[in-house]
Order: C-alpha cells, then structure tokens, then sequence
C-alpha cells in the first residue's frame, strides 16, 4: 500500500525507552516509522503493534549501531523495506537516537569503557548517517540525539557527555554540508528522563529523582512523553526553517 505524501522517519533505537516513544509520536503525527531494535524483538514487535494501532505503518529491522561493519547490509535491507512496503527507494526523516547510559568516574573509566561509548554515541552515528545519505530523500530531516550533560555537567558522565558535545558539532557540519540537498539537521537534547536508561535511576531511585525536580525550573524529572512528541514536532513541515540547532528539553535544568 502506498499513500501519496505520507512521510517515512527512520529511528534508531525503537524499541524502549525513549526510541519508543518518538516513533509512536511520530506515528500519531501522520508518519510511517521504519525502527532499529538491537536484539529484543518482543519488544520490537510492541512497538510496531503501538503504530499500527494509529493507523501507520510500521517495520520493525535489527542493526547494531556501534558495528559500522555491518552497515551495508542494513541500508540493503533498508532499501529492501522501502520497495516493498512503500514502493519507495527512500525515506524522509532520520533519527539517530539508539544509545546507553554510562556513569562511571573520569578517573575510573576504562578504555573499553570508552571505546563502548565512542562505537554507539559518535562514531556509529557518524557512519550510519553517511551510509544512509543516499537513500535519505531531499528535502528530508536529520535529527541527532545529545544530552543536557553536554551543558551541564554531573560527575561520572565525562565520557558519555564528551560523545554528546561531538554529536552536536557533527549537527552544524551536516547541516552546512547537506544544506544545498536541502536537509536540515538538528538536536533535540533531553534532560534527565523517567526511562530504564541507565539503570532507571532517574525513574526508580527517589533521591536521585528528587534531586532532579530540585535543580528543575518546572519542578519535575522528565517523562518520555516530554521527548517523542517534541522530535515529532520538530520534524513537522511547521519547523522546516529551523536548522543547525540544539534544543534542550529539560524543562529548565541548571537555568
């Protein structure tokens, strides 16, 4: 089936967590989804059930995204999905959001510890997105993931935060690069957020939640559904002319 003018948003790391929630904000928005999973396929599988429950189409592909070793094969199956789901060779949206929490002391922390980190937060983001450039349609939207911690800091995410701060210097360059395709680029930076990332500590450690709502202009920690629908908005045709930028969506830490 295929419906003239439906956008199609690639989003890595669909399938918990924050990754989940934008592409089911997405879907609601009108948007077909395409998402990564890592190796949870039930849960996979929900995500897509959520989707197509809105009434969009969903596809769920597998893809480490810290082995750039295995990129071709995606964007081959990518291409695959997109013939024969939307008689499409390309898609419109890319959210580069699949990732892992770290905390662990500067002092402390391993070079493997960082290589870990590196794979998945820069380098995987950085040759996935040029893997993925020519089936990315002109015209279309990149949005890279970073974190408040690249503001702000907190002690034990020097590594993860360092990652961050690359993704977005790499924002302004694809976006200065890929401007004459017509493709904006930008990133949404969330602060701390009710999810399992990380351990959950956020969600389910009371003083490390509290500490969170105190150093909050709003009050609170972060709800998933503080994140998915503000990607899903930024990727609205309504915010077309903004570019380059990073947006925090914290509700005010550390103002």
């Amino acid at each position: 089936m295929t419906t003239n003018g439906t956008k199609i948003a690639l989003v890595t790391g669909a399938s918990r967590g924050l990754g989940r929630n934008m592409a089911i904000a997405l879907a609601r928005k009108g948007v077909d989804v395409i998402g990564t999973y890592h190796s949870n396929g039930a849960e996979a599988d929900a995500t897509a059930a959520a989707i197509a429950a809105l009434g969009r189409k969903a596809v769920m592909l597998r893809l480490d995204t810290g082995d750039t070793g295995g990129f071709a094969a995606f964007a081959a199956a990518l291409q695959q999905a997109l013939a024969d789901g939307w008689n499409r060779a390309n898609f419109d949206f890319l959210v580069n959001n699949a990732g892992f929490g770290l905390n662990v002391p500067f002092a402390e922390t391993t070079e493997a510890d960082f290589d870990r980190l590196m794979a998945v937060h820069f380098k995987g983001v950085f040759f996935l997105t040029q893997t993925l450039l020519p089936l990315l349609a002109d015209g279309g939207r990149i949005v890279n993931i970073s974190s408040g911690l690249a503001r702000f800091s907190l002690p034990g995410y020097a590594a993860y935060a360092a990652m961050k701060g690359a993704i977005e210097v790499l924002t302004r360059y694809l976006a200065k690069e890929l401007g004459p395709r017509g493709i904006a680029v930008n990133t949404i930076a969330p602060g701390a957020i009710e999810t399992d990332f990380g351990g959950g500590a956020v969600r389910d450690n009371q003083q490390v939640n509290a500490f969170i709502a105190g150093v909050t202009a709003l009050g609170r920690a972060g709800l998933p559904d503080d994140i998915g629908p503000a990607v899903a908005t930024l990727l609205s045709e309504d915010n077309r002319w903004i570019n380059a930028q990073r947006i925090e969506v914290s509700g005010g830490m550390f103002v």
